[in-house]
């Protein structure tokens, strides 16, 4: 216990020192500006002021805490795993993977190009990577994106109107986090001719690590710590359900892959023949995963679609007149001031015309409710209702890549000209 005590404290230690932290500053400042385009994406599309839900530093402060956070229980994972930086092809993984997000934004993950670099390697020998080594670390990322989708995946939900395919649109939710990582990796020196007893070595059990590298055979083999920077992300759409129920699906989803291909890994670090097996399941364990969501949300039954009657609430701005009177996402209106309303034109209509103070009438898990509050003259209640006939998709799944949508349009001009 003492042991695993020290390894955290030095963890820590590595973590939060001032050299590091000015690196790790250069990721926060990224995180930013990724959630501040997320900001002007809400008030693009609905002329809402994203600041009335929490400022852009508030979402950046959260998710670089998170961040720490997921960082510390993934360094200790990493630690314990024995996962290194050698002989892994950290330059190879990262070129795929910007090729592989230049076919399709969603394959910039390091499952699918540490599968595909683990497999080119078992084929052809080269790049040459130590595969259980490169699929410890994709198991490990991807369990601490688990644990983050989990606590943080809902917040920050964008409204949108989802394209389902065959002129169907629905109401849904834009899933988008980030989170700036500070890891500790461990970097084997091979010929390390030091004494055992030197001061700061510590010396691990014979378990240990639980993922054998070829460097480790060496006798004068030292472990040091390496802090890096990584950052994470998380992109998902719900349609058949809400912000944290997907999230939540998602997660555990996620974690159940991680922890599969984390054993394959330290298994595959004893019998080589396992390691095709760990190469394989990476990509297609997780393009599994990708496929299985994506089916949950198209086959599914909507859960923010225009109802028989009323007009349902798709989200609420934060301090309008809608969520000072108590209305949420799904509540149906029916009635304004006694008036039925059955779209959202005639809605403006009604509140156009109606006094300073309004009743809305609403159906809220199949019980009818009632609540009065302050309009201000020309404004509205600050809702976005669900789509009704007439409005246009803003989000579809499958979005191709750059590479990809050069092909479709040099397939489309070779026909052309045929």
């Amino acid at each position: 216990m003492i042991l695993w005590i020290k390894i955290f404290f030095e963890i820590i230690r590595r973590i939060f020192s001032l050299e590091f932290l000015f690196y790790f500053l250069f990721a926060v400042i990224l995180v930013a500006v990724m959630y501040r385009r997320m900001h002007h994406a809400k008030k693009q599309l609905y002329g809402l002021d994203a600041r009335a839900s929490g400022t852009i530093w508030g979402d950046v402060l959260k998710a670089t805490a998170l961040g720490f956070f997921g960082g510390i229980v993934g360094s200790i994972l990493m630690v314990i795993a024995g996962v290194t930086l050698n002989n892994i092809g950290i330059n190879y993984l990262w070129l795929l993977a910007i090729i592989l997000f230049l076919v399709n934004p969603r394959y910039l993950c390091f499952s699918y190009a540490g599968g595909l670099l683990s497999l080119s390697y078992l084929l052809t020998g080269f790049p040459k990577v130590e595969v259980p080594q490169l699929m410890g670390l994709v198991a490990i990322l991807h369990l601490v994106e688990s644990i983050l989708i989990l606590f943080s995946g809902h917040l920050g939900a964008l409204p949108v109107y989802a394209g389902l395919g065959q002129g169907r649109v629905v109401g849904g939710f834009n899933l988008q986090r980030f989170w700036p990582i500070p890891l500790v990796i461990m970097w084997i020196i091979p010929g390390a001719f030091l004494d055992r007893s030197a001061q700061g070595l510590i010396a691990m059990p014979d378990w240990w690590p639980l993922i054998n590298s070829t460097f480790a055979h060496n006798p004068h083999a030292v472990y040091t710590m390496l802090p890096v920077v990584a950052a994470l992300g998380y992109g998902d759409l719900a349609v058949t359900d809400t912000p944290a129920g997907k999230s939540r699906w998602s997660a555990e989803r996620l974690a159940v892959y991680s922890v599969v291909l984390l054993v394959l890994a330290v298994v595959a670090s004893h019998w080589e023949w396992v390691a095709w097996l760990a190469a394989l399941f990476g990509p297609l364990g997780h393009e599994y995963l990708i496929l299985k969501g994506q089916q949950k949300e198209l086959r599914g039954e909507p859960l923010y679609c225009r109802p028989e009657q009323g007009v349902m609430i798709l989200d609420v701005q934060p301090g309008s007149p809608a969520a000072r009177m108590g209305l949420m996402t799904g509540d149906i209106i029916f009635q304004l001031d006694g008036e039925p309303v059955n779209s959202k034109w005639e809605l403006n209509r009604q509140l156009a015309f109606r006094s300073f103070y309004v009743t809305v009438d609403y159906i809220r898990e199949g019980k009818m409710e009632r609540t009065q509050g302050r309009v201000p003259l020309g404004s509205g209640l600050g809702i976005i209702p669900v789509p009704e006939p007439g409005d246009t998709s803003q989000v579809h799944f499958n979005s191709k890549g750059l590479l990809a949508r050069l092909w479709s349009r040099l397939r489309k001009g070779r026909h052309g000209g045929s």
